[in-house]
């Protein structure tokens, strides 16, 4: 089972050098952008507090320009994702967004590193944004997500020393109510998985997307070289697999199908699809011909979006995709990454 495990760990993070790699850029443009301020392409930006950024229906994302707001949280309108957009003072790893709730991931670097996710909230819009919550994390920044009323969020972050891996990183993910008490690990939870109760050593968990209910949840459960998409109980503390090879959901805004990246046979790239949680029709957008690593967010109930970097620099855009099998995926917000949907 080890070997087995750690074939599919290459699988699921085959792109972990990348992510470390990025990681290292971003740091480094950001030193270099406190003296050489570069010159962004994306439509000129207006630096603001992130209670105007709350105002009216937008787009919320991590701006990845190379200039000196690299890696702040910003936000255009939804109506005119491509145009002006406003930039914060707040600067996060990964962010997300819902109904008066921001999640941001942060790497906090010096002689020790340090990871942390803080939760910001108002009460009503236009009010002050205010640090509601914080917590220290145990590895890399990896996913964040909210519920819809905003009262749940999840993290997931890379670890290492699991005594089960040979080489390379693990997840831990965790669910917590917003200013409140924490769900744990959800490696701890009860696992079921094609109809029966186990409880291997090998179990990692991620991608957490909420449904509406504040108990319901979907992610991907990994075992036995095998990726599975779980639906989550809080309140019984359970995952029991629905899918296979479904990795990063991301349920639709009606709550009927799931958004997903699906690996291909060596696991070197990625392609966007959506399960039909109903039926378990599986459509695969075969337009987007470049490989997925992101948690896909719904734009409306027919497209999705997500980050992907540029070939020839260090810079990630939004594009949509239309869920029609054969559409063409398009540039929505240039120089963005993590975006949030925000009605």
């Amino acid at each position: 089972m080890k070997t087995a495990w750690v074939k599919q760990r290459t699988t699921v993070f085959g792109a972990i050098v990348v992510l470390v790699t990025a990681g290292v850029t971003a740091y480094a443009l950001s030193a270099i952008a406190e003296n050489d301020r570069r010159t962004s392409r994306a439509t000129d930006a207006t630096t603001t507090s992130l209670t105007q950024v709350e105002e009216g229906p937008r787009i919320l994302f991590r701006h990845t320009g190379r200039d000196a707001d690299y890696g702040h949280v910003g936000a255009v309108a939804l109506a005119d994702p491509g145009g002006p957009r406003a930039l914060t003072d707040l600067s996060c790893d990964r962010v997300y967004a819902r109904a008066g709730s921001v999640s941001c991931l942060t790497t906090e670097r010096g002689v020790v590193t340090r990871y942390r996710a803080t939760d910001l909230a108002t009460s009503t819009p236009g009010a002050r944004w205010r640090e509601v919550d914080g917590v220290d994390l145990p590895g890399l920044p990896s996913r964040t997500r909210i519920s819809p009323d905003g009262r749940l969020v999840s993290s997931t972050v890379f670890v290492n020393g699991d005594s089960y891996m040979v080489s390379g990183f693990s997840t831990r993910t965790v669910v917590r109510r917003i200013g409140g008490a924490s769900y744990g690990d959800l490696e701890k939870f009860r696992l079921v998985v094609d109809g029966r109760r186990v409880a291997p050593a090998d179990r990692n968990v991620w991608g957490v997307t909420f449904a509406a209910d504040d108990r319901t949840f979907y992610a991907t459960v990994a075992t036995g070289g095998r990726t599975y998409l779980a639906r989550g109980d809080l309140a019984e503390r359970s995952l029991t697999t629905i899918a296979d090879h479904v990795e990063c959901p991301s349920l639709s805004p009606d709550g009927t199908r799931i958004a997903f990246k699906e690996a291909d046979k060596d696991g070197t790239r990625w392609t966007p699809a959506v399960l039909d949680l109903a039926t378990g029709r599986r459509t695969v957008l075969a337009g987007e011909t470049h490989s997925i690593d992101d948690q896909i967010e719904w734009l409306d109930d027919d497209t999705v979006l997500y980050g992907l970097e540029r070939e020839d620099e260090p810079v990630s855009d939004v594009w949509s995709l239309d869920t029609e099998p054969t559409a063409t995926p398009r540039v929505l917000v240039p120089e963005a990454a993590s975006p949030a949907v925000l009605r």
